[in-house]
């Protein structure tokens, strides 16, 4: 297998893997917006204890593409970060708010203001990261951001603003809050509160299918040739079989409480998501100008950070999984200190 296929192939596994677990932190923040009624504060709370050890590591995933994609792919990187400069720096700004808010709204006074000021920012900045970042991935996939000559970006500047990119902005959005409230029906300990987070994965649920119709309506007029890539193609079937069969099971989860069926069902169903856009969209890595091939660094570059990735998973892959199993791992006991704030102190 050609090494720019391969190393596409490690972009989709770790996008997979930032949808999955720092996809659910973003959505966090959207349910810590929406916490209501006599256990907001408890609401907030959990949130806040799911999110605190592990969040920061999270983002090693989406490191890991952009260190592919400038390493293996740099004329790539170059026209992505020229025509899209907009939507990438409100990203990044959100990423930066969020995380500073949640540690000061950990460390600062408890006071309800202060408290209500920082989930605030730590909310709305929630919701700016994972929108911005789809509607990056929708202006990739609807061939508004054109290439000239020498891969000169020549339009597109405003790509992100399109229906279909907005609409996938908005659909980014609704996933990672129905991975969120998933994971936290999970890990809550109190039934009330299990009750409260599926309710949330129930009416997340139900945004994410009237957004992914939404958005399929709107690829054909806007993505044409992902439009044609998921529903031409010998897998498109079996895919969207599979997903809309992972879809169905954690939506009959939710209603049965069945909370692990429904957590390993919407990990499916945001996984093959992702895979789908990018099946649809290969062999492009900016559509219709930009093919992984053309836009790949030399042979021995490439090679070189093929090894590179094969050694690194080899303490990545370890780490992660002490990390998850110290953090979330069932144990016998376990002490809590909230002097400082609960688990915010994870975010440093």
């Amino acid at each position: 297998m050609a090494p720019d296929v391969l190393l596409g192939g490690a972009m989709l596994v770790s996008l997979v893997f930032y949808a999955l677990l720092g996809g659910a932190d973003y959505g966090g923040g959207v349910l810590d917006l929406l916490a209501s009624g006599p256990r907001r504060a408890a609401q907030r709370q959990a949130i806040e204890d799911a999110i605190g050890p592990i969040w920061e590591a999270n983002h090693v995933w989406l490191i890991l593409v952009i260190v592919i994609l400038f390493t293996g792919f740099p004329p790539a990187f170059a026209a992505v970060a020229t025509a899209l400069f907009v939507p990438l720096v409100l990203f990044l700004i959100g990423v930066v708010l969020r995380g500073s808010a949640f540690t000061f709204r950990a460390y600062d006074s408890r006071s309800d203001t202060v408290q209500r000021r920082w989930g605030l920012v730590f909310s709305i900045a929630s919701i700016v990261a994972p929108f911005t970042l789809g509607t990056v991935v929708g202006a990739l996939a609807s061939g508004r951001v054109r290439l000239g000559p020498d891969l000169v970006v020549v339009s597109g500047h405003d790509a992100w603003l399109g229906p279909f990119p907005l609409a996938v902005g908005a659909f980014t959005v609704a996933l990672f809050t129905l991975l969120a409230a998933v994971y936290l029906a999970v890990e809550a300990k109190d039934a009330a509160l299990k009750e409260d987070f599926r309710l949330r994965a129930i009416g997340a649920a139900a945004a994410v299918g009237a957004l992914a119709l939404l958005t399929f309506v709107l690829s054909g007029r806007e993505a044409p040739v992902v439009r044609r890539g998921l529903t031409a193609l010998d897998w498109s079937l079996p895919l969207h079989l599979t997903t809309g069969g992972a879809a169905a099971t954690a939506f009959v989860a939710l209603f049965r409480r069945r909370y692990a069926l429904a957590r390993a069902a919407a990990a499916l169903e945001v996984a093959l998501i992702v895979a789908g856009w990018a099946a649809s969209q290969y062999p492009y890595a900016i559509v219709p100008d930009l093919t992984l091939a053309q836009a790949s660094a030399p042979p021995v570059t490439q090679k070189l950070l093929l090894g590179a990735l094969a050694a690194g998973g080899v303490l990545l892959f370890p780490c992660f999984y002490f990390l998850f199993r110290v953090f979330k791992g069932e144990r016998p006991f376990a002490v809590v200190d909230r002097s400082a704030g609960g688990g915010g102190g994870g975010a440093g």
